[in-house]
């Protein structure tokens, strides 16, 4: 096996959009992915986008020193896209030599983002020159050894992809029967009926300016829960990646998954940084909000967290009264949940869901005996999500673990 210069192993493609042909425009994300684009091209002259084609590259050459990553991705999910004129584009010469994807789990590795942050230049944001990239070595094994890599690599990735898509189907199953209880009011009756169309009593609120069922009350958050914010790591203290002390959540690893479990890209806090917030911590089952960046992230903590420490960033609702951790979660992430919090957020640029405003969301808050019903037909959906995050987590740790073999590979 011989190492090679990326430079000598691809080449730079500049094809624009002149006939203004392609209109699918994309865009690349730290992340080293492409999505698509949400800038307004509106008056933009869009022939002189570059036009990139299934296995090619774009990549970002700017602030990688200042984003501690350089981004660049492999376009495999769409024939051809248009991007930003501002984004190299660049494409294998020989894949009998190298195969896109092999050079992409190159591209992945946190090892590779560590040695463009060395050889970025110019300041604080730090930018990488092209030649620098081109001069990048990495291992090249035999044709058949790469596509054997690339094999297995994938098969991890597909396995996270589906139970990814199973969380998704579990998590709205969940939520569809919340509606169909809380919302559309046809939870079932005492003969098994749906209530509100079979007759169930209904009586005008004046709060929420709806009919609800009979018996039901309504309220603010602040009679049902304890409402606490999370603290600030104190002034020169470092999070580490080591596992040294304990976790500290932050809204970059908050989820779209009901249940929050810790995972291998958890930062923590050393034991005297503890000492100074002791008090901000979350324990099991408590419901987590984001209330500062991307607002109104909900999750649920898995006994994993238990004590974890929590950022200012997030508010965590524990204690619960009258509700459990079930209705709340389902209930925040509810159409009109989510309608409420953005109602209650303020601010401009950096726009803040303060806690009075979070004490002040209504409430509707069923019987008793319905909330243990709900509670206890979720529980099996619950233990399901939990276990599929836990071994996403697993294949994930197996993933790095597959791209950091890449510079000992032989053959």
């Amino acid at each position: 096996m011989s190492y090679r210069k990326i430079g000598e192993l691809i080449r730079l493609v500049d094809e624009r959009n002149k006939d203004l042909q392609v209109v699918t425009l994309v865009g690349l994300t730290i992340h080293k992915k492409f999505i698509p684009s949400v800038a307004n091209t509106i008056g933009t002259d869009m022939k002189n986008y570059k036009i990139i084609r299934r296995n090619q590259f774009a990549c970002s050459t700017m602030q990688v020193r200042r984003d501690k990553k350089m981004p660049v991705a492999l376009l495999k999910e769409l024939d051809v896209a248009i991007l930003s004129p501002a984004y190299p584009v660049f494409e294998v010469k020989d894949e009998n030599e190298v195969l896109p994807d092999y050079l992409m789990l190159w591209f992945t590795r946190s090892e590779f983002d560590r040695e463009a942050c060395f050889h970025a230049v110019g300041g604080v944001r730090g930018s990488l020159e092209w030649e620098d990239f081109c001069n990048m070595e990495l291992p090249i094994p035999s044709i058949e050894k790469q596509r054997e890599i690339v094999a297995q690599y994938q098969a991890v990735e597909n396995k996270i992809r589906v139970n990814k898509q199973i969380c998704e189907k579990l998590e709205a199953t969940a939520q569809a029967l919340y509606k169909h209880w809380f919302v559309d009011f046809e939870f079932p009756n005492e003969d098994g009926k749906p209530y509100k169309s079979s007759g169930g009593k209904m009586v005008w609120n004046e709060e929420l300016e709806k009919e609800i069922p009979e018996g039901w009350e309504v309220g603010t958050l602040k009679d049902y829960a304890n409402i606490k914010g999370g603290k600030r790591l104190p002034k020169d203290s470092e999070l580490n990646k080591n596992k040294v002390g304990r976790p500290y959540i932050r809204v970059a690893d908050m989820n779209k998954n009901k249940f929050m479990t810790i995972n291998s890209e958890f930062m923590f806090v050393d034991d005297i940084t503890q000492k100074e917030i002791s008090r901000y911590t979350v324990d099991t089952n408590d419901v987590i909000i984001s209330i500062v960046g991307t607002i109104g992230l909900v999750n649920v903590i898995d006994e994993s967290l238990n004590k974890a420490n929590l950022t200012e960033n997030c508010f965590k609702l524990t204690n619960l009264k009258k509700i459990n951790k079930d209705y709340l979660y389902h209930y925040l992430v509810s159409e009109r949940g989510q309608r409420e919090i953005e109602m209650k957020t303020v601010g401009g640029v950096q726009a803040k869901l303060p806690m009075y405003n979070v004490e002040l969301l209504d409430l509707l808050i069923p019987s008793t005996n319905l909330l243990s019903q709900f509670e206890s037909t979720v529980k099996a959906i619950n233990q399901r999500i939990v276990t599929i995050i836990k071994e996403n987590d697993k294949l994930t740790e197996l993933q790095s673990l597959l791209l950091s073999r890449l510079a000992r590979l032989e053959g």
